[in-house]
């Protein structure tokens, strides 16, 4: 009996949690937009830098070995 308690304890709990996240956002302001592409471009230019340093590493990994290979 008590893990039948239980049981429904829990599918009503999910049943509750799963209506709440049907409910409509509001749409973001002009501000919020602005602050979301913001980011975006900022996370954008990061990406890039480390692209290129990640690069850069890997042809200093390859000269050294091909340094290390020629001798």
């Amino acid at each position: 009996m008590n893990t039948l308690l239980k049981s429904a304890v829990v599918a009503i709990t999910l049943a509750l949690a799963g209506g709440s996240a049907l409910a409509k956002l509001p749409p973001p302001s002009e501000e919020a937009k602005a602050k979301a592409e913001e980011a975006k471009a900022k996370a954008a230019e990061a990406s890039k830098l480390a692209a290129e340093q990640l690069s850069a590493a890997q042809d200093r990994v390859a000269a050294a070995w091909k340094a290390k290979a020629g001798k």
